[in-house]
């Protein structure tokens, strides 16, 4: 049988960098082709290649045995292929509908823009999604999960018969990969070829016919899903095997870092009047708390009530050491010993155009200057402390963040944090779009910091992650505090119940 896709010996070059070296591997019509690698494998540089993003490289590409080389992404879209980015590529100040449509808007016989046509398709696509999203909401007021389901429905709208998805599930949460799962099993009853890039083991092997592994930008194996495991594919993606890690003890006794008490967030103009309600924890020095909860739950908004970043100011009490404290600002938080990495690493945790160096001491600028005259020295000094510490994988200070792998700009992020001497660490989904290689050396970071005396109240998508990480979980469902596992306790089955507990 014919391969609707053939790359033969493709390779792309970025300086001195080889993304991609001489890369050949086949994709079958009808198939869900996985394809795995750590973040700088090159898995986002050929699905650029093949999507017509990028158009300059080596090798040969054959769409349906016909040889191509598309000139832009209209071009690939005219063929039959379309992609879901890994990074979000949507305009915040249009709506939904608009940014499903951008390009290809309805318009009547005289040229006048059909927004309720174009509203009507834009719904249609979203129910197929399981998603209640307004298409004439502003895509700037989505949250990060929301907006990755606008970005499918775009695809979706498309109509295409091969379809890249490029970490699609990064920002979902359990109940809405589910909804994703559904809606691929329906692609591919349709005869939709998908090329599915993802860092996930249980989703690749719970999705893929076959997968094909790179490494440093080179093929390394293409194999049948039935014929190989996800320990297997682990190794051919990181060239070794990854041990599991003993977790640290706590030590509880009296020292509670962080309380919170009936700490609530109103939510005006909602049916349900509030995203957090009553909610009381303890965290201790030393512990990992890990946050469960689904889309929507209010994870995100009892991290930033604690952090002085929520929109509104939150009603209840937060104590740090022992002492009652208001943050209305993210600044105050940190003057008092706690910090936070973002769970939207792109748009809220880096300056895109500063180097690591900048990236890394923004925090602490009071901390190497001098009469208000930054010590580049100084600066340099304390940046290359938390590179070293980190363990960040960069050509130097002096190179731009975007350079960097998504493990390696969340360990810049977490240096920032360290630069504010922090008692409690906040840490919102810092896995998200990260590999498993990057994942391991962020799970032995937090067992560090912890070991080391930090408190740390981790969030996460993805249960087993929380399991492995967290000495204690709460879950939370609407805002509302609904269960608490000890490490021994927690289960998915036991988090999963708690988490769609419905509220009254």
């Amino acid at each position: 049988m014919q391969p609707i896709i053939s790359i033969r010996n493709v390779g792309k070059q970025f300086g001195a960098v080889h993304a991609l070296d001489n890369v050949s591997f086949d994709v079958a019509s009808g198939e869900l082709h996985a394809v795995m690698g750590e973040n700088g494998a090159g898995k986002s540089t050929l699905m650029k290649i093949l999507s017509g993003v990028i158009r300059d490289f080596e090798g040969e590409l054959r769409l349906r045995g016909e040889p191509v080389q598309f000139s832009s992404t209209r071009d690939a879209e005219h063929a039959g292929m379309s992609i879901i980015h890994q990074e979000l590529n949507l305009v915040e100040q249009l709506s939904v509908a608009a940014n499903i449509f951008l390009g290809r808007e309805s318009r009547s016989w005289l040229g006048i823009l059909s927004q309720r046509k174009m509203d009507d398709r834009a719904a249609a696509l979203l129910a197929e999604l399981d998603t209640n999203i307004s298409p004439r909401a502003l895509v700037s007021t989505l949250r990060v999960g929301d907006q990755q389901l606008v970005e499918i429905a775009k695809a979706l709208s498309l109509q295409s018969d091969i379809l890249i998805m490029d970490e699609p599930t990064s920002a979902l949460t359990e109940s809405e990969v589910t909804r994703l799962y559904r809606v691929i099993d329906k692609l591919r009853t349709r005869g939709v070829t998908i090329l599915y890039i993802s860092h996930k083991m249980n989703e690749v092997f719970r999705l893929a016919d076959r997968i094909t592994v790179l490494r440093d930008g080179k093929f390394v194996q293409t194999v049948n899903r039935t014929d190989t495991t996800p320990r297997a594919i682990a190794h051919m993606m990181v060239g070794r095997d990854l041990e599991p890690r003993n977790k640290h003890t706590t030590e509880r006794a009296a020292s509670v870092v962080l309380e919170t008490r009936h700490l609530s967030l109103p939510w005006p103009g909602h049916s349900r009047g509030w995203r957090l309600k009553d909610v009381s924890l303890k965290l201790h020095r030393g512990e990992i708390l890990g946050v469960a909860g689904l889309m929507g739950a209010g994870r995100t908004e009892l991290l930033e009530c604690i952090f002085g970043a929520s929109d509104l100011p939150p009603q209840g009490e937060i104590l740090i050491e022992g002492k009652l404290r208001r943050f209305s600002h993210p600044a105050q938080a940190m003057q008092s010993g706690v910090a936070m990495v973002t769970e939207d690493r792109k748009r809220l945790g880096l300056f895109a155009h500063m180097t690591v160096r900048e990236n890394i001491t923004v925090c602490a600028l009071s901390d190497v200057s001098s009469v208000g005259v930054i010590g580049h020295g100084r600066e340099t000094s304390a940046a290359m402390s938390q590179i070293k510490s980190m363990s960040v994988k960069t050509d130097g200070p002096e190179a731009m963040i975007t350079t960097l792998s998504g493990g390696n700009q969340q360990k810049c992020i977490i240096g920032r944090c360290m630069l504010t001497n922090p008692k409690v660490l906040l840490l919102d989904d810092p896995t998200r779009g990260v590999d498993i290689g990057a994942k391991a050396e962020l799970y032995l970071l937090m067992e560090q910091l912890a070991s080391a005396g930090m408190a740390i109240v981790v969030t996460s998508s993805e249960l087993p992650e929380l399991l492995t990480v967290s000495d204690r979980i709460l879950v939370l469902s609407e805002g509302v505090l609904t269960g608490e596992f000890s490490r021994s306790e927690a289960t998915e089955q036991g988090i999963m119940e708690a988490a769609t507990r419905a509220q009254v």
